[in-house]
């Protein structure tokens, strides 16, 4: 789709405003509308920002950057008669800003592809709904409804209405293909499938996915939220990966129909790649302070630095339910959570794994047991590292790791660093409501 495609598009749908995005360092939604009659000069020549009042971007002395909307990333909102266009960050003079977190992206695949790879992604996005109660605390809107796991029951499963409205939503949007939807684990969380593709598409699509179904959940008179865990006691909100590599003549260079999980030595050394940096890793694809409130024990979120076929307790399941389809051959990184920036996770994510493949990194031994029920002395006995406890742990493993810094480029990553260490220190000064009731009278 060029310029003229969105134009005319446009006009089809009757489109009144154009939202332009695209996220900060953080992966927050940032930007600005115009009016649609203002639109195609803005697809000329872009439109100009303060640079410097974005986190991770640029100092006051170079402020002045541009936006430019990328036509392919063109979706009507027809509902609220609106588009939306992502966008592209120039400096002046149009040379692509370095701290662009989509640019990041565009170069991670113009590497795999150099290396003969295509990289495709999936995204498995959970998030609940909430509302406030009389006291105004946010609770579930399924609240002690005993709705469960693809729960299907009329009498309990009171948000099925959301999950078709919002997948039609999707649909009009023109970009997603919604594969399924269900009903998560926790009451009122929720779980909308889409169609892979490749790192930049899927990141976009996200970016998209989010805005949606905060925007459905807003008209039904519901909070959604993506926070990774959002109440104490109920399940978190994840973002498994699944990921897969292709040679440039389209054969999936995960797949050996006699190997392990109908894995290549490709997957098994990208395998390789990602347990050896999961520990870095973490700080980009848990990237919050309330990330390592989800990944904890108890909560079927990974913990432990292990890989499996089908072993939702290991960190890296290798999906065993598709036989005799060899392009479904793939893994699935089980700890991202919705709150990461997509477009620095995948690039992340893949350089780890080529470096792998570069390395002929060995995984390891698969470990098919429940590590769940495993205590302390067991899992040291097996040799079985784990993740981070908390953010700043992650990040100082990120300041280790020379691979992942490779992926970000210098800016990215010093941005991130000084964004994510002035998160944790904001963080670890606060005084919790639980500190106070513990320790007043104490």
């Amino acid at each position: 789709m060029d310029s003229e495609d969105v134009i005319k598009r446009g006009k089809e749908k009757k489109v009144k405003f154009v939202h332009l995005f695209f996220v900060d360092v953080n992966g927050f939604l940032r930007g600005r509308t115009v009016p649609f009659t203002a639109l195609k000069d803005v697809l000329e020549g872009g439109i100009g920002f303060d640079g410097s009042s974005i986190p991770g971007f640029v100092e006051i002395q170079e402020s002045d950057m541009v936006m430019k909307p990328d036509p392919e990333t063109f979706v009507p909102l027809p509902w609220r008669r609106t588009a939306v266009l992502l966008c592209d960050i120039y400096r002046p003079g149009n040379k692509r800003f370095e701290g662009d977190s989509r640019f990041i992206c565009q170069k991670s695949i113009e590497k795999a592809t150099k290396m003969g790879f295509r990289c495709f992604v999936g995204a498995e996005i959970e998030f609940y709904t909430l509302k406030r109660d009389e006291t105004g605390k946010l609770i579930p809107v399924e609240k002690n409804s005993g709705c469960m796991y693809f729960d299907m029951s009329p009498g309990s499963n009171f948000t099925e209405e959301f999950r078709m409205f919002f997948s039609s939503s999707l649909t009009e949007a023109e970009r997603f293909v919604v594969e399924a939807y269900h009903h998560e684990v926790g009451s009122g969380q929720h779980e909308v499938n889409f169609r892979f593709s490749d790192p930049l598409t899927t990141s976009d699509s996200i970016i998209l996915y989010k805005f949606i179904a905060k925007e459905v959940a807003r008209k039904h008179g519901f909070i959604a939220t993506f926070m990774p865990k959002p109440i104490h006691g109920i399940a978190g909100n994840g973002m498994h990966v699944h990921i897969s590599l292709f040679n440039l003549k389209g054969g999936n260079a995960f797949f050996d129909e006699e190997g392990y999980g109908n894995l290549s030595n490709t997957a098994k050394h990208f395998i390789g790649g990602l347990l050896f940096h999961s520990r870095a890793l973490s700080a980009i694809v848990a990237s919050t302070v309330n990330s390592y409130k989800r990944l904890v024990p108890g909560y079927e979120a990974p913990v432990y630095v292990a890989w499996s076929k089908r072993n939702r307790s290991a960190l890296i399941r290798v999906p065993h339910y598709f036989p005799g389809s060899e392009k479904s051959a793939r893994l699935e990184y089980r700890c991202p959570d919705p709150l990461c920036n997509p477009y620095l996770a995948f690039p992340a994510i893949l350089e780890a794994g080529l470096h792998g493949v570069k390395e002929r990194m060995d995984p390891g031994e698969p470990l098919e047991l429940n590590l769940y029920h495993l205590n302390r002395e067991e899992i040291d006995k097996l040799g079985v590292k784990t993740l981070p406890e908390s953010l700043f742990e992650a990040l100082m493993e990120l300041k280790r790791d020379n691979v992942i810094a490779k992926a970000l480029g210098k800016h990215v990553f010093n941005a991130f660093l000084k964004e994510k260490l002035k998160e944790w220190n904001e963080y670890r000064q606060l005084v919790t409501p639980w500190e106070t009731e513990k320790y007043l009278l104490a």
